[in-house]
C-alpha cells in the first residue's frame, strides 16, 4: 500500500472508526488509540476487497474486535479514567514517607518496576512480563533478587540506626 492509498484510507474511515470508538470508550485518546490499531493491521494484512461495502464491513468488523480487545485486556480493565480521580490524593505522598518504599525506589530499574507493580498494583508476574516484554520467569527473577536487595538496605540502615530510610 502507498502512501496515496494509505491517506485515502485514513479520510474516508477514520472519522467512523473514532465515532465507532467513542461509542465503546466515551475518551478520544482510547478511540484514536483503536483507529490507528485499525489502520495498521490493514496496512500490514493488505488485504484485497471484492467491493467498498466489503472493504467498509471489514473495517467496522476489525474497528469492534479491536474495541472489545481492549475492553478484555487487563491493562484496560486495570485503569481509571483521570476524570474519575480528580478527588483523590496525589499518589505516594504517605508512602514516599516509609522507608520501604524509599528503599524500593532505590532498586536498579528492573527490580523496582517488578516490585512496584506486583506488591503495589497488584499484577502477576505473566502480566508484569507482557508489559516489560519480558519472559514470566525473568519477571520472578527480579522480583526475587529486588527482595533480596530490599531486605539487605533495609536491615543494612537499621542496623546504621535506620537514619537514610527513616525519614
Amino acid at each position: 500500500m502507498d502512501e496515496v492509498q494509505a491517506k485515502k484510507l485514513v479520510e474516508t474511515y477514520s472519522d467512523m472508526i473514532l465515532r465507532i470508538g467513542l461509542h465503546y470508550f466515551g475518551q478520544v485518546c482510547d478511540a484514536e488509540d483503536i483507529c490507528q490499531n485499525v489502520f495498521l493491521k490493514m496496512i500490514r494484512e493488505k488485504r484485497l476487497f471484492d467491493s467498498p461495502e466489503h472493504e467498509k464491513a471489514w473495517i467496522i468488523r476489525v474497528t469492534i474486535n479491536e474495541c472489545k480487545n481492549r475492553l478484555r485486556s487487563s491493562y484496560y480493565r486495570k485503569t481509571v479514567r483521570l476524570e474519575d480521580c480528580a478527588d483523590l490524593p496525589e499518589p505516594f505522598i504517605e508512602n514516599e514517607k516509609s522507608g520501604v518504599w524509599q528503599a524500593v525506589r532505590d532498586l536498579p530499574r528492573n527490580y523496582r518496576l517488578s516490585i512496584y507493580l506486583y506488591y503495589y498494583e497488584g499484577y502477576s508476574a505473566g502480566e508484569i512480563g507482557k508489559m516489560m516484554g519480558k519472559n514470566e520467569n525473568t519477571v520472578a527473577a527480579y522480583l526475587s533478587r529486588g527482595r533480596k536487595k530490599l531486605r539487605r538496605i533495609l536491615e543494612e540502615e537499621e542496623s546504621k540506626g535506620g537514619h537514610e530510610y527513616a525519614r
